[in-house]
């Protein structure tokens, strides 16, 4: 049974290796909004002190550009589903006599394993902040972060089994996913934003992912409530994307 899941992770890994546009996009969007937005506004952001965050705004926005690296990958994971559609490959896989369950295992591995490396490249500028979570608080936030990459690439799963265009893929993605992290406390504190719309970060389940990623590399710890409904909110997605892939009639 873990022949197909194998097969499938190492097909995601080399489709990616093999496409250095993938890496550059995945990574290099990251990299530069954390940059950009960074450095342009360190000197005229100030957090509000009910955060209990005293860094300035280029460690702030850390945890989140980490969280935006795996969405970033899990978008760009699952849009090779689309291109399979139109090679064949996909619809040879599907009905292969092989557990369609086995085919969402597959994607999910090669996703998650490609957004946990860029996530470690990235971690790897962690010894130059003003930060000290410790091994605990390192390994939490890798673990939360796997948790919200195979949430990400779930969802890019259960839209892309769908659809036949990249294009309405990319703006699909657009509309729903970036803004979920923008509205997650990932740019700017839930503390800081005017009521209205604290109550539709509050409601936004990536804001407890988001809270669970900067508790662990700030404080070295993850409240139980959003570790919580980061599992679920994973859990979910993964149940959605299944129900997908085991409902929806074999791609054309």
């Amino acid at each position: 049974m873990l022949r197909p899941v194998i097969a499938l992770w190492r097909r995601e890994l080399l489709k990616f290796v093999r496409d250095r546009a993938r890496i550059v996009g995945a990574l290099g969007q990251p990299v530069g909004f954390w940059l950009v937005l960074g450095l342009g506004f360190t000197e005229t952001f100030s957090m509000p002190s009910s955060t209990g965050v005293n860094h300035n705004y280029l460690v702030f926005l850390y945890p989140g550009i980490l969280l935006l690296t795996v969405l970033f990958t899990a978008i760009f994971s699952t849009i090779s589903i689309i291109e399979e559609r139109r090679s064949g490959f996909l619809q040879a896989a599907v009905v292969a006599p092989v557990n369609r369950a086995l085919l969402l295992a597959g994607t999910l591995s090669g996703g998650v394993t490609l957004a946990l490396v860029e996530t470690l490249i990235f971690l790897a500028a962690l010894p130059l902040l003003p930060l000290s979570p410790g091994w605990r608080g390192v390994l939490l936030g890798f673990t939360i972060l796997a948790l919200a990459a195979t949430a990400f690439t779930s969802m890019g799963v259960a839209f892309a089994w769908r659809m036949s265009s990249t294009r309405g893929f990319h703006g699909v993605m657009n509309v729903l996913m970036l803004p979920m992290w923008l509205l997650s406390g990932a740019v700017f504190p839930v503390e800081g934003a005017h009521p209205a719309l604290a109550v539709v970060m509050r409601l936004n389940p990536v804001t407890y992912v988001m809270n669970a990623v900067r508790g662990a590399l700030v404080h070295g710890a993850v409240a139980w409530p959003d570790l919580g409904i980061t599992v679920v909110f994973a859990a979910l997605l993964v149940w959605a994307g299944l129900r997908m892939i085991r409902n929806a009639p074999a791609p054309a």
